[in-house]
């Protein structure tokens, strides 16, 4: 969708007396829990206009994508070269509306740089922004938690610790809940899922999981698929790509060079896949979390250009691992490689060990205890609560 200069656009509203809010994400996650809080906020306020930049569920939502966020996704500090144009005009865009013509509140769904900057814009404009589900600021550039906080009118971060990051703020911050908790759930069981896909009863799956960014996929699935083969043969395990919604079947392969044989493709039921697995081959990101919270094991990984991988080392600092099921428990619960560590032999190396039915049942009790950590369901509806309250 391209970028509009109709007045429509630029003045993004029909009824002056309809509450107006503006609402920005740029990446997949993002734009699934901006949709659930879409939803949540057009509940109750019908009448309110929700815009901005959104994906397909935002806009399946409600929200009126000014601009969609496939037309800024990138991954990384060097693969930001072939959006950064769009992003650009996106900005500008979205700053021009703010100082024209000011929305009752802005929503920031994560995607740190863009939306920090942006937040700038909205303070120094008299709009109150409600941040939700903060930027990783304890991992890295801690110099951002007092910007945050001294835009922000209200924080509502989504992990426990963030709300002591944020300590700063007072009662500005509130620790929602995690928004997965209403999303992970298994479709069918076990038993079904096998059917379903003509699988043996005593098929035992073996879940990839290669991220849902091109750039991932093309960084991570040649590993993975060799180590999926290796691990098929040595101990009978059943490869099966669970396909994200924002790739392509008929992509993927050409787009990571990947050899993909005697590897099914399945879309649109991962989190059956997963739940049916005996183990997962995940990329770091949102998709871990889900698989711990789906009681499966794991092994993270996370690759990406060398680029990318110098200048994120310059900056990260403080944390000790990179999945967040990891980081969440305060040990190492599950394998992670990163960078030249990811390899398909080390994949392996670390994958085995968690199908001894010990450690696999062990690693499994302490994957579901990340559950109580992660707060109540309902975090949709208790931002929405905040927005609205902000916003009259």
């Amino acid at each position: 969708m391209p970028l509009s200069t109709e007045p429509s656009a630029a003045v993004p509203h029909a009824n002056r007396a309809a509450r107006r809010i503006m609402i920005v994400a740029g990446e997949a996650s993002g734009d699934l829990h901006g949709a659930d809080l879409a939803r949540e906020i057009l509940a109750r306020d019908p009448g309110c206009d929700l815009f901005g930049i959104a994906g397909e569920k935002m806009r399946a939502a409600g929200v009126r994508a000014l601009v969609t966020m496939e037309e800024i996704h990138g991954l990384g500090l060097s693969e930001l070269a072939s959006t950064i144009g769009r992003t650009a005009k996106a900005f500008l865009h979205l700053r021009r509306i703010i100082r024209r013509d000011p929305p009752d509140l802005l929503i920031l769904i994560d995607y740190a740089e863009f939306n920090l900057i942006l937040s700038g814009v909205a303070k120094r404009a008299g709009v109150k922004v409600l941040y939700y589900i903060t930027p990783q600021v304890w991992a890295w550039r801690r110099g951002r938690v007092k910007k945050i906080s001294d835009r922000a009118e209200h924080m509502a971060v989504v992990l426990p610790f963030e709300k002591e990051v944020f300590a700063r703020a007072g009662d500005r911050v509130s620790f929602v809940g995690h928004p997965l908790l209403d999303r992970v759930a298994t479709a069918t069981p076990r038993a079904e899922t096998l059917a379903r896909y003509g699988l043996r009863a005593d098929t035992r799956i073996l879940a990839l999981l290669p991220g849902s960014r091109r750039a991932e996929v093309r960084f991570m699935l040649p590993a993975f698929a060799d180590a999926a083969r290796i691990l098929a043969h040595g101990h009978g395990l059943t490869p099966i790509l669970a396909l994200a919604p924002t790739l392509s079947a008929d992509t993927i392969a050409v787009e990571s060079g990947a050899d993909l044989s005697g590897i099914r493709i399945i879309a649109g039921d991962t989190y059956s896949i997963i739940a049916a697995s005996e183990l997962a081959l995940a990329t770091s990101g949102t998709a871990t979390l889900e698989t711990a919270l789906l009681g499966c094991p794991m092994v993270i990984a996370y690759k990406v250009s060398a680029l990318t991988y110098i200048l994120g080392r310059m900056l990260i600092t403080g944390v000790e691992f990179i999945g967040m099921p990891n980081i969440l428990a305060g040990r190492r619960i599950v394998p992670e490689l990163i960078q030249g560590e990811m390899t398909a032999k080390n994949l392996v190396r670390a994958a085995e060990p968690l199908l001894n039915e010990t450690i696999h049942r062990e690693t499994i009790v302490a994957l579901h205890s990340l559950r109580d950590l992660l707060g109540a369901p309902g975090a949709a509806a208790r931002v929405a609560a905040i927005a609205l309250e902000i916003s009259a």
